[in-house]
């Protein structure tokens, strides 16, 4: 009785340890291939977010150009000589590229975002603190002095241009 117990472990030790270096083996492949899909799964992540980021500082950048006083002066010209309806076709125009582009808060960093909501503020500002002088009387007055402003200092977009960019470089 003891001779068949020693022939039958003779014959189950080998296997059964076999069979734990077999599931071992097999185990740690298993987990080293689910670690080398997900390592690329991330790195797709990572690659579709970048490009998104990047799509938002390039749609932001092209709304602090569009709401650049100089040039929404040219895209957005006079239907008639009322100053105050010229103002508020400025204002509103610059409210549309904003809400156009909301969405975009989202890839961006909070920072920037504030402070690309203040220089849509400012520009706003400029429009309407300018259109408040008495002394402009038609909708080609209110343009030329709002482009005398820009030319006697920064538009506040430039500030707005040049966070984005800092951030972009950041990234990289």
């Amino acid at each position: 009785m003891i001779e068949k117990t020693i022939e039958i472990l003779s014959y189950t030790i080998p296997s059964i340890i076999t069979g734990a270096v077999a599931y071992y083996f097999f185990s740690s492949q298993f987990k080293e291939e689910v670690n080398r899909k997900n390592f690329k799964l991330l790195r797709e992540d990572k690659k579709q977010l970048l490009e998104a980021r990047l799509q938002a500082y390039e749609r932001m950048t092209l709304f602090m150009e569009r709401i650049n006083p100089a040039k929404l002066l040219v895209r957005v010209t006079p239907t008639d000589d009322n100053k105050e309806l010229y103002m508020h076709k400025l204002v509103q125009s610059v409210e549309q590229e904003f809400e156009h582009n909301l969405a975009q808060q989202i890839y961006i960093s909070e920072e920037c975002w504030s402070v690309l909501i203040t220089a849509k503020n400012a520009t706003t500002h400029i429009i309407k603190k300018t259109a408040e002088i008495s002394s402009l009387n038609s909708a080609q007055d209110l343009r030329e002095a709002i482009l005398q402003r820009m030319i006697d200092g920064n538009p506040p977009s430039t500030t707005g241009l040049t966070f984005i960019k800092e951030e972009v470089k950041k990234m990289f």
